[in-house]
């Protein structure tokens, strides 16, 4: 065995021009916003500290020289140099391929939270604050030198007075309240761009920036990764080979997590598991089984499985770190189930039908076929391929791709899920190959559930569906009442929208104004006449004034008549 045992890694111009208030529609938005809510005020936020962190994000674009361009490379070194925070965004567009070119997410998915350690007295000090009281009636002993040193939290061991040999997870002092600050601007920017763009890729931005909120919390808050070391501590229980550090909840506060100290070989050394006797093979089959059943059984897995946050230690698998956490409810699992395993049995139509059900939200009648015949390639790439050959991560952003351009959303559990998994199928292929993490979920898939339970599963849910059916008839025939009754009074009326009738409609109201224009002008033309044979004066050339002017009115409009027809016959062709 080894000692080595990674722990959890997690100008003023410009400024001016940005805070400008943005009115529209009689409703005024200001960017950083007139009232301090709740979470302004538990972070302690101000304008003056929005505008300052402001300064600073500009300043490190600047000195990347963003304005002439970013290469991937130099993209994800400015995010690690922006801080936590857009290390987070990094990670989260990483996964977002119809936002951003392949090359980019390729390099923006190897964004790591590894930082500088901090001072040992700020470590000490930290922890002398947290507690109120002096840590040596805590600790007996801390190691000065971190076991892993990340841009959110530092990790130490340390020994309790009570003999216990403990890691302790010490938040880096002021990096919430610059969090709190990063996130809060970048939601106040997609909600101006939303309001200035409406219909703009731009949501796609507000998309992320919501995500990155709805986590903001949980990376924040030490107490929560507490309660998920308790709760991952109780799902590892009835598996022998796996387990996690169990916390002590006494001694954890909001910005420290105390837990039990793993002393194991991390994955990322497999010559040294292959000296301990560790079969590779094994490991990596019962670690995407346990994985399986994380996300399709329980629906609460570890969303980060890189191999510094995985430990073999006396025959078990010990996953650290688990502040990044998913959580699926089970409409969604079944759903993610069949996706699954449709692509492992090469089954297309399943596929389709999984990929259709995946999605939140229904496409417009108008985009259905274009739909299918996009679902159609996506089959043919991927729902025939061996499963050995098939590729993770192009599956998933093909699949975001498709959503992205129908205008489907996705849920944003789905996009933890595909970052976790394309995580874990690269620790594979570089530390333990020949396992087929897909053929493993598969095989799950079809062995976790026998015949009695699945119909079991399958009744339950007719039922279920059956009572909101019944529920849904009874609440139909009660509209239909009340609009029968309004028939019956003459006050019933119908808005009919003809789908894909707009060209026709378009093109006959071009005929009728046409068939207008071309009347005024065979007017114009023959009252001119009259008036020419009339002979009233006065004469221009020879022709009555009053005369005159209509042929020039009729000889514009008629050329209006006949560019016009030529242009759009034009624009039809093509």
């Amino acid at each position: 065995m080894s000692d080595s045992t990674p722990q959890p890694t997690e100008s003023a111009t410009d400024t001016v021009d940005l805070e400008r208030t943005v009115q529209r529609e009689g409703e005024t938005f200001s960017l950083f916003g007139l009232h301090r809510d709740s979470f302004s005020e538990r972070y302690h936020l101000t304008r003056r500290g929005k505008v300052k962190r402001l300064n600073q994000i500009i300043h490190i674009a600047r000195q990347f020289d963003i304005f002439h361009g970013l290469t991937p490379v130099k993209m994800r070194l400015m995010f690690e140099a922006l801080g936590p925070t857009f290390v987070k965004v990094g990670q989260i567009l990483s996964m977002r391929s119809e936002m951003l070119p392949q090359s980019f997410c390729d390099e923006l998915s190897k964004l790591r939270a590894d930082a500088d350690p901090m001072p040992y007295q700020v470590v000490i000090d930290t922890l002398a604050e947290e507690y109120g009281r002096p840590i040596e009636e805590i600790f007996s002993h801390i190691d000065p030198k971190p076991l892993g040193s990340a841009s959110l939290a530092q990790v130490h061991r340390a020994t309790l007075v009570t003999g216990e040999d403990v890691a302790v997870k010490v938040q880096r002092p002021g990096v919430s309240e610059t969090m709190a600050q990063d996130v809060s601007i970048m939601r106040s920017l997609a909600k101006v761009a939303a309001k200035l763009f409406p219909d703009a890729q731009i949501i796609d931005f507000k998309g992320v920036v919501e995500e990155l909120w709805d986590t903001f919390e949980a990376e924040t808050d030490s107490l929560v990764e507490a309660r998920n070391l308790a709760a991952f501590k109780r799902f590892s229980k009835p598996y022998k080979y796996m387990d996690c550090p169990a916390p002590y909840p006494e001694l954890c506060t909001e910005h420290v997590v105390v837990m039990d100290y793993i002393d194991g070989i991390s994955v990322s050394h497999p010559k040294q598991l292959l000296a301990a006797g560790y079969d590779l093979k094994e490991i990596g089959t019962k670690l995407v089984d346990n994985y399986a059943t994380q996300i399709l059984d329980e629906g609460f897995f570890h969303a980060d499985p890189h191999p510094g946050n995985i430990i073999v230690r006396g025959g078990q698998i010990v996953l650290i770190d688990l502040g990044m956490t998913g959580r699926l409810d089970q409409r969604t699992r079944t759903v993610l189930k069949d996706m699954l395993f449709a692509v492992a049995q090469q089954d297309s139509p399943a596929l389709a039908d999984s990929l259709l059900r995946f999605a939140n939200t229904s496409p417009d009648a108008e985009d259905y076929p274009a739909l299918l015949d996009d679902l159609d390639m996506v089959v043919q790439e991927y729902g025939k391929v061996d499963l050995a050959e098939l590729d993770i991560a192009a599956f998933l952003a093909s699949l975001t791709q498709l959503a992205a351009r129908h205008g489907i959303e996705i849920p944003s559990s789905i996009t933890t899920v595909g970052r976790a998994l394309i995580t874990l199928e690269g620790l594979l292929d570089e530390f333990i190959p020949n396992v087929n993490m897909i053929q493993i979920i598969s095989d799950h898939i079809a062995s976790s559930e026998s015949r009695e339970t699945m119909v079991k599963k399958e009744a339950k849910s007719l039922a279920i569906e059956g009572r909101q059916a019944l529920h849904s008839t009874l609440s139909a025939l009660t509209e239909l009442k009340h609009a029968m009754r309004m028939l019956t009074r003459g006050k019933l009326r119908v808005n009919m929208e003809l789908v894909g009738s707009e060209e026709p409609f378009q093109q006959l109201s071009d005929m009728v104004n046409r068939l207008t224009m071309a009347l005024i002008v065979v007017g114009l033309f023959i009252g001119s006449s009259i008036v020419y044979y009339a002979g009233i004066k006065p004469v221009v050339f020879g022709i009555p004034i009053v005369g005159f002017m209509g042929y020039i009115v009729a000889f514009v409009l008629g050329c209006w008549i006949v560019l016009d027809i030529l242009i759009k016959g034009r624009k039809r062709k093509r």
